[in-house]
């Protein structure tokens, strides 16, 4: 018998939070379209997750350390900024800055 095996065994960014708290709410959710507003304080990050193809803008930027498939690196975010990805990434964050950050993630169905 052939066993389907789930390729996302990571958590979304909607269920991924950091140290058990939410960072992601929901903003919008329709047949074609998911909006989530995720909240970063200071020291706060993001679990390693998932993302499907999506879209994000930043409301409120800030200075971020990022691991993912290319390694370790500290960027700062600017507000307004906007990024994209066309395919399944991964990826965890901390908000290494001294101030709140903001985004909205846009993930299409």
């Amino acid at each position: 018998m052939y066993n389907c095996i789930n390729k996302n065994t990571l958590p979304g960014p909607l269920e991924a939070g950091w140290k058990g708290e939410a960072v992601c709410e929901i903003v919008e959710d329709n047949k074609e379209l998911r909006v989530l507003k995720c909240t970063f304080e200071p020291g706060i990050g993001h679990e390693k997750h998932y993302h499907n193809p999506h879209f994000g803008y930043t409301l409120v930027g800030g200075k971020f350390r990022i691991t993912d498939t290319t390694g370790i690196r500290n960027v700062d975010v600017p507000t307004g900024y906007s990024f994209s990805k066309n395919e399944i990434s991964t990826h965890e964050v901390l908000n290494i800055g001294e101030t709140t950050a903001v985004f909205l993630i846009m993930e299409y169905k």
